[in-house]
């Protein structure tokens, strides 16, 4: 656990802006023309039409993606009683993960006043503000009072996540410790200690899973909740136990699983030792467990233990829930939050934490390996793909269950919620769609890599390509044993054992035998799998080459230049790198091949980016770079860049290129409208061509580290096959994002009109 300072917390929180949120406008208004559309005279437009029609409220305003957070801080985060003005940072805090997790906007309301009927009669008036209403942090028993009569009077959906939250996120934890255990939920016996809001919510939700009511017993700091007995709220009395059993004590005794949503503490090992085998522990009290995680297994090795805490494994975190659960409703104008959409909700969260975790993940816990097993049961927050998954599974069960007010396609759904992740995401869910139009056959020569062995996985599942792994077949399938992955339909070639290698051998030697090369060595080289795997290409036995993600660049993409001939108009080959920023995409060379580049071979650099720009949707803009703009300061490495730029006039006419140019001239319209309205690139340069391979490395390491751009390549151009060489160390979505390029490069190659 985080040791934090007192002062850390309240410095952070008070720097300026103070707090944690903000209001930014979505639209321009610079100008006067700006200021009549959003304001008056013209925004009278959509208030007309909004009168006439109210569910244009959801596409003229942000009221589709904008949600209340309303509390009157009877209960916050442990802290009690408060008070609403107290509860405010928590009220932000959460507006920060709606934001951060699922793209939707908050404004957080805390309402003084203990009364429920005063917070019932403020969220329906302001009822046309907002797409939904997220109630926190309000105690038990009025908690109730106020979600039920706002679920039955407004027509937007209302949760209350302290009632909810808890109980999707821990019930797909307990499906899967069930499933692991071998047990089935119609027939374990379940015991709680805490029958608030939270235990009331998770009991509720579990019968929706399958657990028979008969089979639970609540306790609270009383005791059993037990049928007869005094001081029990309506909500507790439904679950009221057919029992003897009168303690915490009594009732956890051979029961398989026990939920703590109550107090520090209150679970001893001999209780723990009482239970049933493989029993299943969530002690989910904050900070505090009920009985700690190595306490707990301590006395119950068989145990599968979860806490709320971030410290042991299997955390239970609302913000797998709220986030993602809003988002599929506010997509579908969903008029409630009902049992099928959060039943859909547990088990799409479920069904994830069986998938292979993306390094992305493994990187943000520090973690080497994660899978399905007693310590990951449920996915991890800052898995991108919980957005996906759950979202729609969210929105396809209000579109069945019939709340929802619009109809989605599903595929379509998730593409756009792919594209809510940042523009990577977006621009390479594109190329994806294309790749799986027409998948190809595309080799890696690091078959036995566990990274490759991963990607390829992905790709079968996702019908991108079709992989085929050079390496020692019983080490692949080891390692995917060991990767917890089922088995993998991908062609596997070894090259000792290939009917072919003296065939290959034979060409190779062909093919160098002026280059000093042996009909021996020959051999030898071609037991090396990037020549291996280039000659496979070569003989067109597959249709794209990959590589890299454990070796350095030169000795990847030596084998496939020898091998794999230029196009019959392209000199030499050149890497570019697509350069994703928030508003932009930008198209960097050469960033990997020429270290000092002649004029003439700019001007080819600057015509294959041009094709690589269009093939992902952007008309070329081509800037050639230089310390200098347009003759300000004579130097030979200027010159070479103003010829450049006159040999792609001269060369290819169709491009739109000016030059040379410094690059915040390059980027920025303004400065050129204003200091060089002759300039040919109106609106800006998006292909950026550097005068050596130096500051075009440079360039695009520093966008990625502290520009806060995102990058995918290096896009190797000119070949007339596709061959892409991998960062070094590249994770599996990097390697699916280069197979996925490398299908569409050969899609584009067998229709002779080779780009990228």
């Amino acid at each position: 656990m985080f040791q934090i300072r007192k002062q850390d917390v309240l410095e952070y929180h008070q720097r300026e802006p103070k707090g944690k949120i903000e209001v930014s406008p979505t639209k321009p208004c610079r100008t006067q023309w700006d200021l009549s559309l959003a304001y008056t005279p013209g925004v009278a437009e959509p208030c007309l039409a909004i009168q006439k029609e109210p569910e244009l409220s959801f596409d003229y305003t942000v009221r589709a993606n904008l949600v209340a957070v309303v509390t009157n801080g009877t209960a916050v985060l442990g802290l009690g009683a408060i008070g609403a003005l107290a509860g405010k940072p928590v009220m932000e805090g959460k507006a920060v993960l709606f934001k951060r997790f699922a793209d939707i906007d908050v404004f957080d309301l805390e309402v003084n006043s203990t009364n429920p009927a005063d917070v019932i009669q403020v969220c329906r008036l302001l009822e046309p503000t907002f797409g939904g209403i997220n109630l926190e942090d309000i105690r038990a028993p009025e908690c109730f009072e106020i979600e039920d009569t706002l679920r039955k009077t407004m027509s937007i959906p209302v949760f209350h996540d302290d009632q909810h939250g808890t109980a999707i996120i821990s019930g797909a934890a307990l499906l899967n410790a069930l499933e692991l255990a071998g047990k089935d939920i119609h027939k374990v016996k379940v015991v709680f200690s805490g029958a608030g809001a939270a235990g009331i919510g998770c009991a509720d939700h579990y019968v929706r899973l399958g657990l028979k009511k008969e089979q639970i017993i609540l306790c609270d700091e009383q005791g059993v909740l037990y049928e007869g007995r005094d001081g029990m709220t309506p909500q507790q009395a439904r679950h009221a136990a057919r029992t003897s059993a009168r303690t915490l004590g009594d009732a956890i005794k051979d029961a398989d699983v026990f939920i703590g949503l109550s107090v520090a503490g209150c679970v001893t090992p001999e209780m723990v030792k009482s239970m049933a085998a493989s029993p299943v522990i969530f002690a989910m009290a904050n900070p505090v467990p009920e009985i700690g995680f190595d306490e707990a297994k301590a006395a119950r090795p068989d145990a599968i233990v979860a806490t709320g805490r971030s410290d042991f494994p299997n955390q239970v975190n609302n913000v797998l829930g709220f986030p993602f659960i809003f988002r599929g409703a506010l997509d579908v104008r969903a008029r409630a939050i009902n049992g099928e959409m959060t039943v859909a909700a547990t088990r799409s969260l479920a069904a994830l934490a069986k998938e292979d975790v993306p390094d992305a993940v493994l990187q943000a816990y520090g973690l080497e390996r994660l899978r399905f097993g007693p310590d990951y049961i449920i996915p991890k927050p800052f898995d991108p793909r919980v957005l996906i998954w759950e979202a729609s599974a969210v929105a396809g069960a209000a579109m069945q269950s019939g709340v929802a007010g619009v109809q989605l396609d599903l595929d379509e759904y998730r593409d756009a919620l792919s594209r809510r992740q940042g523009r990577a995401t977006a621009v390479m869910q594109t190329v994806r769609n294309r790749a799986k139009t027409r998948p190809r056959r595309i080799v890696f020569s690091e078959g036995e890599h566990e990274k490759i062995i991963r990607a390829a996985f992905q790709l079968i599942e996702e019908k991108i390509a079709c992989p085929v792994l050079i390496g020692r077949c019983a080490v692949i399938k080891e390692r995917l044993a060991r990767l917890g992955l089922q088995k993998l339909n991908a062609e596997i070639v070894e090259p000792e054992t290939f009917a072919g290698f003296e065939q290959y051998a034979e060409e190779y030697a062909r093919l160098r035998e002026r280059r000093g090369v042996t009909r021996s060595e020959a051999r030898e080289l071609m037991l090396n799998p990037n020549y291996f795997g280039a000659m496979m290409l070569r003989r067109s036995e597959v249709d794209g080459f990959v590589a890299g993600v454990s070796q350095h660049y030169p000795e990847t993409i030596r084998p496939a230049l020898q091998m794999i001939e230029t196009r019959p108009e392209v000199e030499r080959v050149c890497g570019v790198y697509v350069i994703i920023t928030k508003k932009e995409l930008y198209f960097f060379a050469d960033t990997t091949v020429h270290i000092e580049p002649t004029a003439e071979q700019l001007a080819e650099i600057a015509w294959l980016a041009s094709e690589a720009a269009r093939q992902f949707n952007v008309t070329p803009r081509v800037a050639m770079l230089s310390f200098s703009n347009f003759g300000s300061t004579r130097h030979p490495l200027s010159e070479k860049m103003r010829q450049a730029a006159a040999l792609v006039k001269e060369k290819f006419p169709e491009i739109i290129v000016d030059g040379e140019m410094m690059a915040d001239t390059a980027v920025v319209p303004e400065i050129i409208a204003e200091e060089y309205p002759f300039c040919a690139l109106k609106g800006g340069a998006n292909v950026l061509v550097f005068p050596d391979l130096g500051s075009a490395n440079i360039a695009y390491k520093l966008m990625m580290r502290i520009g806060g751009a995102e990058a995918l390549g290096p896009i190797l151009m000119g070949l007339s096959k596709p061959v892409h060489v991998l960062q070094r160390g590249a994770t599996v979505a990097e390697i699916v994002n280069m197979a996925a390029i490398a299908v569409v490069h050969a899609q584009m190659a067998q229709q002779q009109a080779m780009t990228f």
